[in-house]
């Protein structure tokens, strides 16, 4: 893939010495397409870096994160998937997807330029629905990887819903989406967690409101059929060739009401699914749970978060693919 290293990069909206570069795609059934890279690297030379996938309803804005990483000697880059954050365009529907392969070419794309800048090792990360899109793009490209490690935090692996929804009502709407892929329906999400988010509730962190409401937008039947068979191909127990890390909390919570108890645990997930499908990958799969972790574990607590960047700086310094950078 021919890129031209620096060409396009301009201060992010983060400010803090992040740099973005938008990259144009192929026209798809909305019409234009773009996605983002945001970076920030180290202030010492290195050959390390990891690139961030977001979630669902998300994007890219978890500073502390990154200064994590470059304290840690890593570059960072975070990939804002089309359609959502800073790649979200006026004429498309935010969040919208009919195959969760039409993101591959972004994170081709952003591999690509990690490469070309220079990193010689790369941790793929992916959160909740990026986690899935992750997994599901290592278990593609066996033998043509260009990363050497894979952390999803709290991945998206199955719908936390009931058995007959999950059994009669998903596939259905699946089926529909096939013929009738822009047919809205309301994904039954709470605010809650976003209240337990943002500054201006009861949270701590800011965040642009508009790339991440408290309440998801409808999603399109097209998206629900999507995320189904990405969710069919993970049961089918996903083929991994370099190390994972899965982390996630030690409790799923459902809240009616915005209490405490929402910085007691995963309010979006069910962690028995996370843990089921992990011990179906094939291949180095550890599972670190950590006590009292919110659903986005980075955005936890401090002395929370403070426990999962251990665990995942340990687990980093100790594959042996790290020697030979």
């Amino acid at each position: 893939m021919d890129l031209n290293l620096d060409q396009g990069y301009h201060p992010d909206v983060l400010g803090q010495g992040f740099e973005a570069l938008t990259f144009l795609q192929p026209d798809d059934y909305e019409g234009k397409v773009v996605g983002t890279i945001i970076r920030k690297c180290c202030p010492q030379k290195s050959s390390l870096a990891v690139l961030y996938v977001h979630g669902f309803n998300d994007y890219f804005f978890q500073t502390e994160m990154a200064e994590q990483y470059i304290l840690n000697g890593y570059n960072f880059y975070a990939l804002d998937l089309r359609k959502y954050g800073r790649s979200f365009l006026p004429h498309q529907k935010m969040n919208n997807v009919r195959d969760l392969a039409e993101y591959d070419a972004d994170i081709n794309f952003a591999l690509a330029l990690l490469k070309n800048e220079g990193n010689t090792f790369v941790l793929l990360s992916g959160h909740s629905t990026g986690g899935l899109i992750v997994s599901l793009y290592a278990a593609k490209n066996i033998g043509h990887e260009l990363f050497h490690a894979v952390f999803l935090n709290s991945p998206f692996w199955d719908m936390n819903l009931g058995f007959l929804e999950k059994s009669l009502g998903i596939p259905l709407v699946a089926w529909w989406g096939k013929g009738h892929p822009d047919v809205q329906i309301d994904g039954g999400f709470s605010p809650l967690y976003g209240l337990s988010l943002h500054k201006d509730f009861h949270g701590e962190w800011e965040y642009n409101l508009a790339w991440k409401p408290n309440v998801a937008p409808r999603v399109n039947c097209g998206w629900v059929r999507a995320i189904h068979l990405g969710h069919k191909r993970v049961k089918t127990g996903l083929r991994i060739a370099v190390p994972v890390l899965v982390i996630h909390s030690s409790r799923s919570i459902s809240e009616k009401k915005w209490s405490e108890r929402m910085f007691s645990g995963d309010a979006v997930l069910n962690i028995k699914d996370m843990d089921r499908e992990a011990a179906r990958i094939q291949g180095d799969c550890q599972v670190t749970v950590i006590e009292g972790a919110l659903h986005d574990v980075v955005l936890s607590r401090k002395p929370v978060r403070e426990e999962v960047y251990a665990a995942l700086f340990s687990w980093l310094n100790s594959l042996p693919t790290l020697v030979y950078h």
